[in-house]
């Protein structure tokens, strides 16, 4: 998984991200955004356009937001949650 969205996005929902991706692989997931894995180029352009700080490289990820991987997986695998508002 390229990138994910962690915590801080959680109520905020900027779209700043969204608007920067050069594929639109950013989602509305409910209470957050985040990022589809299989449509993520890995570019980076997400991150620092995100005012709260919440997208990392998974690599890069805070051990306090590791359940955030699978909760983004979870999201970009679930049904009529794979939608882009604008």
């Amino acid at each position: 998984m390229p990138h994910i969205i962690a915590e801080p996005c959680i109520g905020v929902k900027d779209r700043s991200c969204q608007e920067v991706c050069p594929v639109e692989c950013i989602y509305d997931g409910g209470d957050q955004l985040y990022i589809h894995p299989d449509e993520c180029i890995d570019c980076g352009a997400c991150v620092p356009a995100c005012p709260v700080s919440a997208i990392f490289p998974e690599e890069d990820l805070p051990e306090q937001w590791h359940s955030y991987i699978e909760k983004n997986r979870r999201l970009s695998a679930g049904p009529n949650l794979h939608f882009r508002e604008s």
